[in-house]
């Protein structure tokens, strides 16, 4: 039937029998489950919660409890979870939005589901100032609340899942705000807890909605090369397949292709195009073991079986059986030459370290059986107290705090050892201060260096996967401000800069006795001028600063200090302070043009619509600040942001700086668009590397210049036995121009590699 000619009565039973159908599907998912069968309180939480949202709508339009229903199929069906997520996750949005209490749902339902149900409201509610960082502080919460119940983490992921697939329904603004905190938080989040599933569906998610036309064409590349990686696929595995049938194995073999982000991703860091990414297509050898106990060595027997047949790369063999990641995954990694003559990795796991793989955490509940499961448990409990230590010490900017937690979620891992022999886990990149302070505050805090496998090494060595560790340690040594330069660990930096901001406020206290005591010395009472005038004669920025010095003992101040006070102060109307009154003197023209340009700017004021896009074009460029974190130019995507004087930046989706923006100031984030018609020119550099040959540069001078018709505004080339490198600055009016002079470049013979920086 046409919705269009439907009557109401039509509409609602339409939308009852969806709502139903879904809870049904649910129930069916939760029923087929390995769990205990608690079907009535899981229809009990639904019919609850059908009521509290009945007559509420989503954005995109359908009945509101329709978003429950979903994240709890996301716990039930792809998470493994059991009846207390799934009714914590039908209740999820019920305090947060309709008149219900936590006591109300403890009445009802008990003090488990009760006290999930107030975290993941926690999570969301709190009142912050405009300027104030709500994400980073609701993320706050969100680890506090977990450390008591890993389910919270566990169903705010499914609930932000669940929201990123139904982005479209959102104005581009929040698309990108959503987006930008789904990559910055929940994808890591996901990541370290194992769910390796999830994980990568966020990312794509987040990079479609971010940058949908490089999403678009790499789907399409990957569309048309699936017929020549199904024919590579076949002709590697057929070999395999008759080694491991002759073994009597039962196995699985299945193809793992890159997912969109991780090739884009490639693409950005590598400068590199699809076509020469050659790790897209990897291969998954997942078995059941006869024995259970015996997983590790049949892996092991599965690699000795494959490499007779492949030559197996010597550096790219990963032993994740025996030292698991700390997210719990499993599995044995080794890189094969194919017989076409392309390295392919090989992964190696059984069917229960798949599923693992897979579901991470939640997965471990239906292997429950005691000795792995208490060490994985061990592994998060570690990382969960760590999260702790960092909430104990509030750090001054919410900004520091998102950056420390991020330090510790997709970190790759490595293997040290104690001088006894105990292993501990780190993050790939941490040095021996990064050790020093995992093991104890103390021994951080005094640590003067190591012995790395019996060899003296300093404070910022870095460790390497094997490593046996011995830290040295003097009373007399203390933390120094220039250790957080090269700490690697969020535990390390959150440590050190406590100790210091503690360091500073008793060396401050000093400061001001030591003034005050010399002030009294000299007949002066302190005020804030007075202090103000100190600060510009010893060229100090602030207060704090000035009693800083004056405790270190870096300043040290005399009588020469208090005749120049006495000096300004009978001095009220000394050259500086009457120029301050004549406009026309100083750097006025500076001055003017500064003023023109601010009054130019753009101020975003109460009547504005956060909704529209800010057209950017020939006329109105001159109204947005272009910070130089990323350098857009016209056909980059961008986003506008709302700074703190109320003015609009425009960076790169993909801009570092707007990535943590993104996370932490979601509401300021704008949509921006380009209008622009090839008038105005933008500066853009590329790098080029090749073989040296007489008339190179020439060449390449004339296919830019030449062909092109491309302003080449600098150019740097040098030469080294043989081989050239260079730099050339260009005057370009879009990106596009830049892609066509890369394209045309990479044609010329003997020149190599030509990226794109800015």
């Amino acid at each position: 039937m046409d919705e269009h000619n439907m009557t109401e009565q039509e509409k609602e039973l339409a939308e009852d029998k969806m709502v139903n159908d879904a809870f049904r599907h649910l129930l069916d998912c939760y029923m087929n489950s390995p769990h205990r069968k608690k079907e009535e309180i899981i229809t009990k939480a639904y019919n609850f919660a059908k009521q509290a949202h009945k007559g509420v709508r989503r954005m995109s339009g359908e009945p509101y409890i329709m978003h429950p229903i979903a994240v709890a199929q996301i716990a039930c069906e792809e998470m493994g979870l059991g009846s207390t997520s799934i009714c914590a996750a039908l209740l999820h949005d019920v305090v947060e939005d309709t008149d219900y209490t936590v006591e109300d749902i403890e009445n009802i339902f008990g003090n488990r589901i009760a006290q999930i149900v107030d975290g993941l409201t926690k999570i969301s509610g709190g009142i912050f100032g405009d300027k104030a960082s709500a994400q980073a502080e609701n993320f706050k919460k969100l680890l506090l609340t977990m450390s008591d119940d890993i389910r919270v983490i566990l169903i705010k992921i499914c609930d932000r899942l669940h929201n990123m697939r139904t982005l479209e329904s959102q104005a581009p603004n929040k698309q990108y705000k959503i987006a930008g905190e789904t990559l910055y938080i929940y994808a890591p989040l996901a990541n370290r807890l194992g769910l390796n599933k999830i994980k990568t569906e966020l990312e794509n998610l987040s990079f479609k909605f971010e940058h949908p036309e490089e999403y678009a064409s790499i789907e399409n590349k990957l569309a048309s090369t699936q017929e020549q990686r199904e024919i590579l696929f076949q002709q590697f595995t057929d070999p395999i397949k008759a080694a491991l049938d002759q073994m009597g194995i039962t196995y699985e073999i299945k193809a793992r292709v890159k997912s969109p982000y991780s090739i884009w991703n490639k693409m950005q860091s590598k400068h590199v195009t699809f076509d020469e990414i050659y790790d897209i297509l990897a291969v998954r050898i997942i078995f059941t073991p006869k024995e259970r106990k015996e997983e590790i060595n049949e892996s092991f027997n599965i690699y000795v079986k494959i490499s007779q047949i492949y030559k197996a790369h010597p550096d790219r063999l990963r032993d994740w059986l025996n030292h698991p990641k700390a997210n719990g995954y499993q599995a044995l990694h080794v890189t094969l030459m194919s017989k076409q003559g392309r390295w392919i990795e090989v992964q190696i796991r059984s069917d229960k370290m798949d599923e693992i793989a897979e579901q991470g955490f939640a997965a471990h509940w239906k292997y429950k059986d005691g000795s792995e499961t208490a060490d994985d448990e061990r592994e998060l409990n570690g990382w969960l107290r760590t999260i702790k230590e960092i909430l104990d010490d509030p750090q001054p900017d919410a900004m520091d705090f998102l950056d420390a937690i991020k330090l510790n979620l997709y970190a790759s891992e490595i293997f040290v050892f104690t001088p006894k022999g105990e292993i501990k886990t780190m993050p790939a990149g941490c040095t021996v201060l990064d050790f020093a302070f995992q093991i104890h505050t103390f021994m951080g805090s005094h640590c003067i260096g190591a012995k790395v496998n019996h060899k003296l090494v300093p404070l910022s060595h870095k460790l390497q996967s094997g490593d046996q560790v011995e830290v040295l340690t003097s009373k007399s040594q203390h933390v120094e401000p220039s250790w957080i330069t090269f700490v690697y660990t969020a535990k390390a930096k959150s440590k050190i800069q406590a100790i210091l901001r503690k360091n500073n406020r008793e060396k401050q206290k000093q400061g001001e006795e030591i003034l005050n005591e010399w002030l009294k010395k000299h007949d002066m009472g302190l005020t804030t001028s007075l202090l103000d005038k100190l600060c510009e004669l010893h060229d100090i920025a602030k207060h704090e600063n000035l009693f800083q010095a004056l405790g270190d003992n870096t300043l040290i101040l005399t009588d020469k200090d208090a005749s120049e006070l006495q000096e300004k102060r009978s001095k009220t109307t000394n050259s500086k302070s009457w120029r301050r009154y004549v406009p026309f003197l100083d750097s006025k023209k500076k001055e003017e043009k500064t003023a023109e340009k601010e009054n130019q700017l753009l101020v975003v004021g109460k009547e504005f619509n956060k909704k529209k896009p800010c057209i950017i074009s020939e006329t109105s460029i001159e109204k947005y600040i272009f910070p130089t974190c990323c350098h857009p130019i016209p056909g980059d995507d961008i986003l506008g942001y709302i700074d703190n004087s109320n003015r609009v930046e425009i960076h790169k989706r993909a801009c570092p700086v707007a990535n943590r923006l993104k996370s932490s100031f979601g509401n300021r984030i704008l949509d921006a668009k380009w209008d622009m018609h090839k008038k105005l020119f933008f500066d853009a550099t590329i790098t080029i590397k090749g073989i040296d040959q007489p008339g190179m540069l020439l060449h390449v001078a004339g296919i830019i210049s030449g062909e092109l018709n491309v302003n080449i505004h600098k150019i740097v080339i040098n030469s080294n036995q043989g081989l050239f490198e260079g730099i050339i600055n260009l005057h370009v009016h879009d990106r596009s121009e830049v892609q066509n002079i890369i394209n045309k470049l990479k044609d010329v013979e003997g020149l190599h590699e030509v990226l794109q920086i800015q």
